[in-house]
């Protein structure tokens, strides 16, 4: 299985085509959308990259793939500006879940 990327910047694709990774730059929603359907037809691609900058700005399209689908798997990664989160999101996201301060 392969990985597909879906970014919102040339840069991050350019990033990830040196590393072996095929794939597009899109804005709108609807080249997202697009792109979404197209690569969800390819049996060869198992994990699809999405910039956290699509994640933010499009969150019900991307909830609605996820949870229509369990194969390829959507994961939204940092562009090239960084992480979107706080410094400290790991902890404060086990502190939600479990409910005690770490």
């Amino acid at each position: 299985m392969k990985m597909y990327l879906i970014s919102d910047n040339v840069d991050t694709c350019t990033g990830m085509r040196l590393a072996g990774v095929d794939g597009v730059v899109v804005h709108e929603r609807n080249e997202l959308r697009s792109e979404l359907e197209q690569v969800l037809t390819d049996p060869s691609v198992g994990i699809v990259l999405l910039t956290e900058k699509l994640g933010r700005e499009f969150p019900d399209l991307i909830d609605q793939f996820r949870l229509e689908r369990k194969i390829p798997l959507l994961v939204e990664i940092p562009d090239r500006h960084g992480t979107g989160r706080k410094k400290d999101f790991i902890t404060s996201y086990v502190t939600e879940a479990i409910g005690l301060k770490l």
